[in-house]
């Protein structure tokens, strides 16, 4: 009888579970949106965790990739000085000396006006394998013969494929700007000479924009050849790194180590696209699963408190405590397995844009969250789901049959009384004085739904933050943009003199013509290019200045704006890279002529992945380089209008072929699509937080069902019956606002900083103390609106209560 007894009973079991789940609806609609938002947000953090590290990870192993690349000068150091350096301890292996050069190369054809091809670190080469760096071909074959070459995948211009021909002297000519030098490479004897791709590789450890054999490499650099090295280290970190870097500097000639590249560094860049997600992702995740414990707690409880009789019944038809509290448990993780199933599938989804950029990277397939974090994540929600309605559980399986059956509903009324008759002295409303009396009368359940409002408050807080910082990080990341107007030396397709060829205009003349205009305050002048600096592949971007550029009109993180010849600033990302402190110099190479600038300051730059250099036309004047068009920004005095400026000047450069422009904030699809993010993971966390509110205030309003009934029969009327509810409410809010917004601004404060590191950058404290006394006011208000917002429901169903109803129910 054993066996059929207990199949029935289990039977009846899963009525019990599918009844409870089926008659409290908004408990149910809570717990599995709850569950949706933790589960979403967790998945999405680990996903992009994981995935933004697995692709580099696995490349670098299996191309058995370079941990320390170092470039020597050649006239400081022989090659068998610099092969030597492999017996340095903490190498574990090495491969070089390669000869390495920098090198302009033009894809033969037309190109738009003001083109200027980057400079190519190309290395000489034998062959693609070795015990370091094995170079995986994608494209073609080696190069095997002089006049061919190989061009990693990520450096290659548009077009350019096996069979291009590229040039690499002949393509000489005056830039708009300083320089009279070629724009490519002349072989030993000065006539022109081109190549041919004969293949597209890829090295994990970007060693090289180009490879090709020792014979060309040597018809391409001459005498000015370089030596490089690229080592595999016994210990990777970032300390042991270094310390190898300081040996080979310290083993050598001063002066003879001219640049090196850790791949911490490159690995840091590989996966930016994605890191910068990952630290305010899972801020968001841990709010969501806490919140998810907290009310998933409050909702189990509640059905307990609200199902003692129900419960008394349960256990006198022959349940035992443990099957009334598993009931209780499953009650809870059935919508709460609904809602993990879903947020699985939304964490996926919202993935899908990320994990695009991740394969675009590393020109892989589709890159998707990995199985085992589709697995992990719910069934570990699932299992705090369980922990959070265990206690609720275990108390309703303790309650005794006997006395739970003839137990009715609590009506509490006598809990707070003497609070209710303090405030009763002040000059208050009547429903105002029950509403601030009301969360003494249960003050576990109304600190458990403080604890709602206050995670609500926090994480309104917390996006607040972001999204204002980032408004800030945009607009200050950006030092290009340091008047109200610009000013293009090369118009617009359509603009300009029809009868002759687009050209740039003459930068002086331009000039001359913004100097004339009235309300001009002040103007100057930028040009980019690309330059080869020592010891970073494919260089780095140049933005030479002339005129006044005041070091006020751009962010600076530490040390100073450049004010004198020789002087440069550079971003963190291009300091971390080139391994540069402020104080030290950077070498910086152009058909030959070198130039050395002394970093005297750290500008906040996000542009061109936070890698350019800045500094006066006059300091890099001896590279003769050739530039890009150039941009003017103007500074207008005071009163002036911009928009009649810009078409006053307009109408004086357009016979130059020159275009003016009121200068705007940028438009980053990175940062909206973090804004978006941002906006979605707050809205689902304040809706659950507002969704526990709710549930709570069912509870108690039932639970308090015949007072009401009491006081609308003593002439309380419906509107002071909502006034009651959202007083009470409105108070416990205003104090959890008050406890979640300064943990919103702490948290704010811990996520911005880590958000910068994850990207290679330091983020300006101007741009993360964004809170102001006014915006801390405002926000304080949040956990009022919050709780105010879940009890209207609840409010509206106690006002539209029947008296006689309210005063027969128990």
């Amino acid at each position: 009888m054993s066996g059929p007894r207990a199949g029935r009973r289990a039977g009846a079991l899963g009525r019990v579970v599918r009844a409870g789940v089926g008659r409290r609806r908004a408990q149910t609609a809570v717990m599995v949106l709850t569950a949706l938002i933790s589960v979403a947000a967790s998945v999405l953090a680990l996903g992009l965790l994981v995935v933004s590290r697995a692709p580099f990870d696995q490349a670098f192993a299996r191309q058995q990739g370079a941990h320390l690349t170092v470039q020597f000068d050649g006239s400081a150091v022989t090659a068998g000085q610099v092969a030597d350096t492999s017996r340095l301890p903490g190498v574990a292996a090495a491969a070089g000396p390669f000869g390495v050069t920098s090198v302009r190369f033009r894809p033969t054809g037309d190109t738009p006006p003001g083109f200027q091809p980057p400079p190519l670190t190309v290395a000489g080469r034998p062959s693609a394998g070795g015990e370091v760096d094995r170079v995986a071909l994608v494209e073609g074959r080696w190069a095997t013969a002089p006049g061919e070459i190989v061009v990693e995948s990520g450096s290659r211009q548009p077009g350019v494929r096996p069979g291009t021909r590229l040039e690499t002297g002949g393509t000489g000519g005056t830039g708009e700007t300083g320089g009279t030098g070629p724009t490519g490479t002349t072989d030993g004897d000065g006539d022109g000479d081109g190549l041919t791709v004969v293949g597209i590789a890829e090295s994990v450890g970007e060693s090289a924009d180009a490879w090709v054999v020792p014979a060309q490499l040597s018809r391409l650099a001459g005498e000015r050849t370089a030596h490089q090295m690229l080592y595999r280290l016994t210990d990777t970190g970032t300390a042991a790194v270094a310390s190898v870097r300081d040996s080979l500097a310290a083993a050598l000639p001063p002066g003879a180590v001219t640049g090196a590249q850790s791949y911490l560094d490159v690995r840091r860049a590989a996966q930016e696209n994605t890191a910068a997600y990952i630290p305010f992702v899972t801020a968001f995740a841990v709010l969501g699963l806490a919140l998810s414990v907290l009310v998933i707690g409050i909702v189990v409880s509640g059905a307990v408190g609200a199902a003692t009789r129900r419960i008394g019944i349960l256990k006198s038809l022959g349940f035992t405590p443990l099957q009334v509290g598993r009931a209780y448990v499953a009650q809870a993780l059935v919508p709460a397995a609904a809602g993990a199933a879903a947020g699985v599938a939304l964490g996926n989804a919202l993935a899908v844009p990320l994990m695009a950029e991740v394969a675009e990277s590393y020109g892989t397939g589709a890159v998707r969250i990995p199985v085992w974090v589709n697995l992990v994540v719910p069934a570990g929600a699932l299992a705090l789901v369980a922990v959070a309605a265990a206690v609720p559980a275990l108390r309703a399986a303790r309650l005794r049959t006997a006395h739970v059956i003839h137990m009715g509903r609590a009506a509490g009324g006598g809990r707070g009384r003497r609070v209710r008759n303090l405030l009763g002295r002040l000059p208050l409303p009547r429903a105002v004085v029950l509403g601030l009396a009301s969360p003494f009368a249960r003050p576990a359940r109304s600190a458990t739904m403080a604890a709602a409002v206050a995670f609500g408050a926090l994480a309104v807080t917390f996006a607040v933050g972001l999204g204002s910082t980032l408004v800030a990080v945009q607009e200050d990341g950006n030092p290009d943009s340091g008047g109200e107007v610009t000013v293009r030396t090369l118009a617009r397709p359509g603009e300009g003199p029809a009868s002759t060829p687009r050209a740039p205009a003459d930068p002086a003349a331009v000039a001359e013509a913004i100097g004339a205009r009235p309300g001009t305050a002040f103007s100057y002048r930028t040009a980019g290019t690309q330059v080869s600096v020592a010891g970073l592949k494919g260089g780095a971007p140049l933005v030479a200045y002339e005129g006044e550029a005041p070091g006020a009109d751009h962010t600076m993180v530490s040390g100073r704006w450049f004010g004198a010849r020789g002087e440069a600033v550079a971003p963190t990302r291009f300091l971390a890279t080139a391994g540069v402190r402020l104080g030290d110099t950077v070498t910086l190479s152009e058909q030959g002529r070198t130039v050395r600038l002394r970093i005297v300051g750290e500008v906040f730059d996000l542009g061109s992945q936070g890698m350019t250099l800045r500094t006066g036309m006059d300091s890099v004047a001896d590279l003769g380089s050739r530039y890009l068009p150039s941009n003017f920004s103007v500074r207008l005095a005071s009163g002036t209008d911009a928009g009649r400026y810009v078409a006053d000047l307009n109408a004086a450069l357009k016979p130059l072929g020159a275009e003016a422009e009121a200068a705007g904030p940028g438009k980053s699809s990175v940062i909206r699509a973090m804004q978006a993010l941002i906006a979605m993971l707050t809205l689902m966390l304040v809706a659950v937080a507002c969704l526990g509110v709710l549930n709570t205030v069912v509870l108690d309003t039932r639970d308090r069902v015949r007072d009401l009934g009491v006081f609308k029969a003593l002439g309380m009327t419906p509107r002071q019956t909502i006034v009651q509810v959202l007083t009470s409410v409105g108070a416990i809010g205003l104090a959890a606002g008050a406890v979640g917004v300064p943990l919103g601004v702490a948290l704010h404060g811990w996520v911005m900083p880590e958000m910068g590191r994850a990207v290679g950058t330091t983020i300006p404290p101007a741009d993360v103390d964004v809170y102001g006394p006014v915006l801390v006011g405002a926000l304080a208000l949040a956990g009022v609106l919050i709780a105010v917002a879940g009890a209207l429901l609840p409010a509206g169903w106690a006002a539209r209560t029947r008296t006689a109803q309210a005063l027969r129910a128990e």
